[in-house]
């Protein structure tokens, strides 16, 4: 069974203000998470605790798994951290918030029926120590190796990886919080369909554009902060 990520929280402190800019500004449509319990995007407000903690805004990914529990307690055994208890949605899933041994948040999520078409166009690991993190994500979730290509810790690289053996690459992973000013974060990456005009677009509504990359397929990719302050990426498909 394939486990991958099927559903992407924003928490945040204005749901509404986030909303609107990710409308406006990559024409990405984010339901209110107290009005749409099955949609795999939704915005919500930053539970007072996690800002106590100093959490900020942020993009929360689910992966689906058969045992919330013992996808858990796996993630505990590799050197992670349990963030809270195990909660019911609205939905009537069941999911957990985990920290990685390295410091990415994610959560497992019981599984449901994976998006037709998925929200998220590439998934990026940003961690300080790839040659642990690959072969750990690997085993928690029956990940495989797709290739490996250079990136900005050479010799490693990054490990790209596809959610089974079809050979698909779905996301990658490398030691880029390493570079100053980058954090240990899952990094999600939405379509777009010129990458210039929604970095123009995101300047002009209060967010942060970073530096557009070239991938060695032909996309054009580019991380940035929406104006609370979570980190996004856009991603443009080579033509």
């Amino acid at each position: 069974m394939i486990h991958a990520f099927l559903r992407y929280d924003l928490r945040t402190t204005d749901p509404d203000a986030a909303r609107a800019f990710y409308a406006e500004a990559i024409g990405l449509d984010i339901p209110d998470g107290m009005a749409s319990a099955s949609s795999a995007l939704a915005a919500w407000v930053l539970h007072e605790q996690a800002r106590a903690r100093g959490a900020p805004p942020h993009w929360l990914g689910h992966v689906g798994v058969d045992d919330v529990e013992a996808a858990a307690a796996r993630i505990v055994d590799h050197g992670g951290a349990r963030l809270g208890p195990t909660i019911e949605a609205r939905d009537g899933a069941a999911y957990a918030t985990l920290r990685d041994p390295w410091g990415a948040v994610l959560s497992v999520r019981a599984r449901a029926p994976q998006p037709a078409v998925s929200p998220v166009a590439w998934h990026h690991l940003h961690t300080t120590d790839v040659d642990r993190a690959w072969p750990a994500y690997a085993a928690l979730f029956g990940w495989t190796r797709v290739d490996a290509v250079d990136a900005a810790d050479p010799p490693e690289g990054a490990r790209l990886f596809a959610w089974d053996g079809a050979g698909t690459a779905s996301g990658s992973m490398a030691n880029t919080a390493r570079a100053a000013g980058v954090h240990v974060h899952w990094l999600y990456y939405f379509p777009v369909a010129d990458l210039d005009a929604a970095l123009a677009k995101v300047t002009a509504r209060g967010g942060r554009p970073g530096a557009a990359a070239v991938l060695p397929n032909g996309d054009r990719i580019a991380p940035c902060e929406d104006p609370q302050g979570a980190a996004f990426g856009v991603h443009e498909e080579a033509r």
